[in-house]
């Protein structure tokens, strides 16, 4: 028999990473595509700056996305606003220095939409792909490779159940 599960506050998707650079190169890594581009998304129409909408594009999906960046603190904050399955949802980042040469990257997206059921499968989904967008930037600023993790992650006809 299977148990009813009630939520008693929506589930929000939170990932976060040490990043052994200083919190000003990092945090110039997800405001820059020259560099954002080297660890998530192919292509972007410019920089990260309150009151622009930008557009992201991940050429190997054939997907792009557009951004409406509400708020950048320099060095400390972002606060962009996206659609994550057909519902506009706020994506934050906050950058807090560790130390004199890393920097702690925390990411929060919020504001799923639809039943209980899709609201969690939308906080799993997206907590996720953050994390594999920090282990790629992790592994890019701190040793220069590009892991491939975004575009490995459904690779061209793999069929799985």
């Amino acid at each position: 028999m299977t148990k009813k599960l009630y939520l008693t506050k929506a589930p929000a998707a939170k990932a976060g990473m040490l990043i052994r650079k200083p919190v000003s190169e990092v945090f110039e890594a997800f405001i820059n595509p020259e560099i954002t581009t080297k660890f998530w998304f192919t292509k972007s129409s410019g920089r990260l700056e309150a009151g622009r909408k930008i557009t992201w594009t991940w050429e190997m999906y054939n997907s792009s996305g557009d951004v409406n960046v509400k708020e950048v603190e320099k060095d400390r904050r972002i606060l962009v606003e996206w659609v994550y399955n057909g519902v506009l949802t706020p994506v934050e980042w906050i950058f807090t220095p560790y130390g004199k040469d890393a920097a702690y990257v925390s990411i929060t997206n919020s504001g799923f939409g639809g039943d209980g059921d899709k609201v969690v499968e939308d906080a799993l989904g997206s907590k996720g792909g953050f994390t594999w967008v920090l282990a790629g930037a992790k592994t890019y600023l701190e040793h220069g490779i590009k892991l491939g993790l975004i575009e490995d992650a459904f690779p061209k006809g793999l069929n799985t159940h």
